[in-house]
């Protein structure tokens, strides 16, 4: 099984590529399928591209449940 993750665009970097985060985590990503991505969006991350945009209650929301999800039973 595959999960997209939600981050944030914290920066926007040189030939369709941007650096993401979400808590401590920030790694470089692909966002040429975003049409003009900016800096703050929240967009969802699968296999190393961000595949759509987010408004931030959508964003929180999948990130509380992926948290419920590693929590003990």
């Amino acid at each position: 099984m595959c999960l997209a993750v939600p981050m944030e665009i914290t920066k926007i970097l040189e030939d369709g590529r941007a650096l993401v985060r979400q808590d401590e985590l920030e790694t470089e990503v692909d966002v040429t399928l975003i049409e003009e991505a900016k800096v703050g969006d929240f967009v969802i991350i699968h296999a190393g591209y961000a595949i759509d945009l987010l408004d931030l209650q959508e964003a929180e929301e999948r990130l509380k449940l992926l948290r419920a999800m590693e929590e003990p039973g």
